[in-house]
């Protein structure tokens, strides 16, 4: 078993079985691998950015990590754009970049780049293989980060030796750490403001808040408290359809959010972050 496999073998181990692909020659065993291991769905993008988008959207929809293979420094410089919003949505992705064998890189051919300076603002996690026999450990590591809590993206950069020569096997993943999803201290403050306050109060929500079961308890607290729900302006996924709780988002234009935002006295948050502008103007307010 090469390291190709072994990494490969450890994904599927590791509940991440499909792959996003946009390869070149540095990924060729990997791309043998992907058809060699059964339980590895492998789809091809004709472009980078498709590729890391179809990676984002994969986690916003099902909830649990893709991996993506891309060429080399500038393969992942094409796709950054998406792994910007998936930084921003939140989403798990297991990000797998090529790179030129290990004794070649000091050559400086045509590709050659720093990738892990490439990768490091949009990826939490990012590591690269020293040598064959480390890839599935290291495989494993980056399925751990992208699955932690919350998600991140997790780019194993793999250099083209370590995916040839000889491996020693899968690694097993080890459970995320799970760090607590919320403050009882922060609870019981945001519980006492709500009943106190009515109408001044806004419950503002997104993420985990916006799926069916979030925007039924959020109709909840409204109905008891009387406080407004409201959601940002962009979020990674929202439940909509008949018979769910229907909300508002704060206005893309500023001068329709400031007089929507202005009589309320308390906003809580909820997985959200302060309501600011998208971008800045003159004479108006960023938050």
């Amino acid at each position: 078993m090469n390291g190709a496999e072994s990494l490969v073998r450890t994904l599927v181990a590791g509940g991440v079985d499909v792959c996003f692909t946009n390869p070149g020659t540095s990924e060729m065993h990997f791309v043998a691998a992907l058809d060699r291991v059964e339980g590895m769905r492998c789809v091809l993008g004709l472009f980078e950015g498709v590729v890391t988008g179809a990676a984002d959207g994969y986690f916003r929809m099902k909830g649990t990590p893709a991996s993506t293979l891309l060429h080399l420094g500038p393969g992942l410089a094409n796709g950054l754009a998406n792994l910007h919003n998936a930084k921003k949505a939140h989403s798990g992705i297991v990000n797998i970049v090529g790179q030129h064998a290990t004794y070649h890189i000091g050559y400086n051919a045509p590709l050659t780049s720093d990738i892990e300076g490439l990768a490091r603002p949009m990826s939490k996690w990012v590591r690269t293989s020293p040598n064959a026999k480390s890839v599935a450990a290291d495989g494993a590591a980056a399925i751990a980060a992208a699955k932690s809590a919350p998600p991140q993206i997790a780019t194993l950069i793999l250099p083209a030796d370590t995916a040839w020569n000889e491996a020693d096997g899968i690694a097993q993943v080890t459970p995320p750490k799970q760090q607590p999803g919320f403050s009882a201290d922060a609870v019981e403050k945001a519980a006492k403001v709500l009943h106190s306050g009515g109408t001044q109060n806004l419950l503002l929500i997104t993420g985990n808040a916006l799926t069916e079961r979030g925007l039924a308890l959020a109709q909840q607290i409204a109905g008891k408290t009387g406080c407004k729900v409201m959601g940002q302006t962009y979020h990674p996924r929202m439940a909509r359809g008949r018979g769910r709780f229907s909300i508002d988002r704060i206005p893309y234009v500023i001068e329709q959010a400031l007089p929507l935002l202005k009589d309320f006295k308390n906003i809580i948050l909820v997985e959200a972050n302060d309501p600011i502008a998208f971008f800045a103007y003159p004479n108006k307010p960023s938050q």
